[in-house]
């Protein structure tokens, strides 16, 4: 199977020559992986975690659902934003000098035969060894007359009043196909001997039918009672009671068919004088009639209902991709729900840090000391707890906080609810620009207004993508500042699911900072300097290379110079040259970037003293850590930001560097340190922009995640 990406290169004049000293120039295109082909080598070793037989089932069926939905979103996002610039005849480069054709054309390539991949693995591994567990998912036309006279009942009850199909004929156009839904097609022929009367001329040859599945109805039906595992598949049941959806009239078989639109909303915020009003009228509106980017289809759909939906849609063939087997895979998902713990990873325990085990008070102990939290490994009751304090404690006097995803049901909004009625000012940013999670902001914005919270909704044309919370406390008759700031979202939901690395601190500098963070973020201020916090777009990039200089220079001086950073991806050139350059002045950097990275390591005279590793595993590696040597006086810094350029530039991000010696010692030693030493989840990224396994050689294995279970902070 050809999985590589290293086949294309982009068509420039000249190889680049190194200079008298064997250094090669940074600035070359060359030098840059494309970041679209990137991501699909990241969703490459999602699929392997499907691929891996270690892995338990259930798992393995996640990892197989979580590979389609990242590439649902990848279309939404980033295909669509290339065939946007096709149609409008942009000609610009990507920063490795490919056209938009260019690049959509490679990602077609790379992307086919993974997807292959997928399906075999469902196909031949995953569902058969189900079977082996019980869990079936079997077929309407293998079941016997009761099971299907059960399932029959069901569709007339709960499935066939809500379905509308819709013909196309000289009457009917085709119908709209909205994002993501599942729909059937097929053709339907006039019952021989049956007279129509007036509008027989109608019926006087097939006509091409959709029907759409109900979203609200689940995709895998129970075939027994509630204690069941056996399922068959919504679209089985409905093809085969088409004739219920078609008297008089004979329907042939069905093939099911799904598309993807453009979900990448851009808004003119100069002239939306009711942000909220707009996020709910407009934009959620427009994300649902946007235009298409994807056809998948059944590869068993003749090709002549292939074209006219590709047509009628205005899709090309090349848009169409055929997938042998279940449609979206994320449908399957219900499975994972069943009582089956033996199928799945074994639950982890949770710690509480040290310094705040027997505290009788949050604020004293995290006055005493910074405290460290490490998700999912330190329980998110820490953060829940101290944000519940702050609500309740007569002391405190106000609470801010940004919030970016904090899923349903949330208990911070609760608590934030609470510090209001018990008559705290009380101010939260809620970025309801946030992708995909625009409806629960809306939600939230409304409720916590409705409760008398100061509700923000973000900052002209930038994100507020910053994780801080700030509790202000009266004590010993002055105002004392508490901060949260982290590399996660306030979401305890996904707190168990992501790796995320935070910090509880009374340090007065970083405090005021915060308040001055706050006052830029919901008034007029102006920010441009920041006591110890960096923060995007003031001056996070111009700060971190200049932190990269640094190392640099300190190297040439023949002072300690070593760079380790941990980030989900790194797309910014110029903080790639800086790298690129440290590393010809012959500084030791190690990079841990979980999907994204257009650096290329390992070339000579550039990149030879850079090492990139991705860690893939079981919980998403989310925690942004960055470490400088600096002569041997080490600093240290965590924050929400990604070296990206909507990092950098678009979103308002905030990183805090660790004061606290010890914990600047164990973030290096322990949690970096594992990341490095990790050689179960670990790939080492080649030149060619392609990840090898890491060699486990002598040693034995070693998961970095898993090491830092029960290990108190």
């Amino acid at each position: 199977m050809d999985r590589s990406i290293r086949e294309f290169v982009p068509a420039l004049p000249d190889e680049p020559k190194a200079d008298n000293d064997g250094l090669l120039p940074v600035d070359d295109p060359r030098f840059l992986t494309n970041r679209e082909l990137s991501w699909l080598e990241f969703n490459r070793r999602v699929l392997q975690q499907a691929l891996d037989d270690s892995v338990p089932l259930l798992e393995r069926l996640k990892f197989l659902s979580i590979f389609s939905t990242n590439l649902d979103e990848f279309f939404m996002i980033r295909v669509s934003g290339l065939k946007e610039q096709i149609a409008e005849g942009v000609q610009k480069l990507s920063p490795d000098g490919l056209t938009a054709e260019e690049q959509v054309r490679e990602i077609r390539r790379v992307l086919r035969p993974m997807l292959m991949e997928q399906m075999m693995c469902l196909n031949e591994d995953v569902i058969p060894e189900l079977e082996e567990q019980g869990i079936r998912v079997r077929r309407y036309a293998d079941l016997n007359r009761k099971q299907r006279d059960r399932l029959n009942d069901y569709f007339l009850r709960e499935v066939f009043p809500i379905l509308t199909p819709q013909a196309v004929d000289e009457s009917h156009p085709f119908p709209y196909i909205s994002n993501l839904s599942l729909n059937l097609g097929l053709i339907v022929d006039p019952l021989e001997g049956i007279d129509h009367g007036k509008i027989s001329h109608l019926y006087s040859e097939g006509r091409f039918v959709r029907i759409k599945l109900p979203p609200t109805v689940s995709r895998l039906v129970k075939i027994g009672d509630e204690d069941s595992s056996e399922f068959v598949a919504l679209s089985e049941i409905v093809a085969a009671n088409s004739i219920h959806l078609f008297p008089n009239m004979v329907p042939n078989k069905a093939f099911l068919f799904r598309l993807t639109r453009d979900a990448d909303i851009e808004i003119r915020e100069d002239e939306a004088g009711d942000l909220l009003r707009v996020m709910e009228q407009e934009l959620l509106h427009r994300r649902r009639f946007s235009f298409p980017v994807r056809l998948e289809v059944t590869s068993k759909m003749p090709e002549e209902m292939i074209s006219l939906i590709a047509g009628s849609t205005g899709l090309t063939n090349q848009d169409v991709y055929r997938i042998d087997g279940f449609l979206n895979i994320s449908d399957m998902m219900s499975l994972y729900g069943l009582d089956r713990p033996d199928l799945k990873d074994k639950p982890i325990s949770y710690s509480i840090p040290e310094p705040l085990k027997h505290a009788e008070n949050v604020f004293d102990a995290i006055k005493e000391q910074d405290v460290l939290v490490h998700h999912p490994y330190t329980n998110y009751s820490t953060i829940l707890d101290f944000l519940e304090e702050a609500a309740t404690d007569e002391d405190v006097r106000g609470i801010k906080i940004c919030l970016y995803r904090t899923g349903k049901n949330s208990p911070v909004v609760e608590s934030l609810v609470k510090a209001s009625r018990n008559g705290k000012q009380v101010a939260a940013l809620v970025e309801l620009k946030a992708r995909f999670d625009e409806e629960n902001n809306i939600e939230w914005a409304r409720q916590l207004e409705s409760e008398g919270v100061h509700v923000i909704y973000g900052m002209l044309g930038l994100k507020t993508h910053s994780k801080v919370l700030l509790v202000v406390r009266r004590e010993d008759n002055r105002l004392r500042r508490y901060v949260h700031l982290a590399t996660g979202n306030y979401n305890p939901f996904t707190s168990k699911l992501y790796t995320d690395i935070g910090i509880l601190t009374a340090d007065e500098e970083i405090g005021a900072d915060a308040s001055d963070l706050f006052n830029f973020l919901t008034g007029y201020s102006h920010q441009t300097k920041y006591r110890q916090l960096l923060v995007a777009p003031v001056d996070l990039r111009e700060r971190m290379i200049e932190l990269i200089d640094r190392e640099t220079e300190n190297k040439k001086k023949g002072r300690k110079a070593r760079i380790i950073v941990k980030i989900n991806s790194l797309t910014d050139d110029k903080i790639v040259r800086a790298l690129y350059r440290a590393s010809q002045a012959g500084v030791k950097i190690d990079l841990i970037v979980r999907g994204i990275c257009v650096l290329k390591p390992g070339i000579e005279g550039l990149s030879e003293n850079i090492r990139v590793v991705s860690i893939v595993g079981r919980f998403l590696e989310h925690s942004r850590i960055y470490y400088f040597a600096n002569g041997g006086e080490p600093e240290l810094f965590i924050g929400s930001a990604d070296w990206m350029h909507r990092n950098l530039d678009r979103r308002v991000e905030a990183v805090t560097p660790i004061k606290d010696g010890k914990l600047v010692k164990y973030i290096r030693k322990r949690v970096l340190g594992a990341y490095l030493a990790d050689n179960t989840n670990a790939s080492v990224l080649m030149s060619d922009g392609l990840y090898q396994p890491k060699a486990e050689d002598e040693k034995p294995p070693f998961d970095a995640q898993m090491y830092f279970v029960g290990h108190d902070i």
